[in-house]
């Protein structure tokens, strides 16, 4: 949800939010945003979704109300993974790690081609681990806002990445380029199956509530 200005013609902002408080405590305190706007819009013919976005945003903003992103309910993994928005992190992230493997393989090691090879790859070493893990340590949206998430997730792919490194030189592998494109990519796709599992987890909960 966008946080706009409301419009001047929409119903005074003191009056909406003694409204919406009034509803909230109908309703033991607990609504989603799409029944807060079908019971305000019942008493205000004009109010538009705007309006009460805005509202929200204000209640919240001053401690009167919480807001919380909340999980849908699904009841089963094939139904949670329909759910795109909610799901970008995990699709983003696979197919960056996709890209980089194709991109080291099949692309030329030459100018301008090789540019996507460093682009991905710095993506692919420098953010997707930590993006990730923060992902599965942290599956409710709202507990860290976009940058400390994206400082978190630097933070810990360059922790995890030299992890990696170090546990490869006592194999007999080494720390070369195959080694390292397929132990990154187990490390990221297991971290991302454990952050879906949690996610998808909470999403159950809230089906059989």
């Amino acid at each position: 949800m966008k946080h706009v200005k409301p419009k001047s013609s929409g119903p005074d902002s003191t009056s909406l939010d003694e409204q919406a408080l009034q509803y909230l405590d109908q309703k033991s305190g607990t609504a989603s945003v799409q029944e807060l706007y079908e019971a305000l819009s019942a008493k205000n013919r004009s109010l538009e979704k705007v309006d009460v976005a805005d509202c929200v945003w204000r209640l919240d903003e001053q401690e009167k109300a919480e807001l919380k992103d909340l999980p849908p309910a699904t009841k089963s993994l094939e139904e949670y993974l329909r759910h795109w928005e909610r799901n970008v992190w995990l699709y983003a992230s696979l197919a960056i790690s996709v890209a980089t493997i194709v991109a080291i393989y099949a692309l030329p090691a030459e100018l301008p081609l090789v540019a996507i090879r460093w682009v991905l790859g710095s993506l692919f070493v420098l953010f997707i681990p930590g993006y990730v893990t923060v992902e599965a340590l942290f599956p409710k949206g709202r507990e860290l806002d976009t940058i400390e998430r994206f400082a978190l997730s630097v933070g810990l792919s360059l922790a995890l990445v030299p992890l990696v490194g170090l546990l490869l030189n006592y194999t007999p592998w080494g720390i070369r380029l195959n080694p390292i494109v397929v132990s990154l990519t187990l490390l990221t796709v297991g971290l991302a199956m454990v952050a879906l599992a949690r996610e998808y987890r909470l999403s159950s909960e809230a089906g059989r509530a």
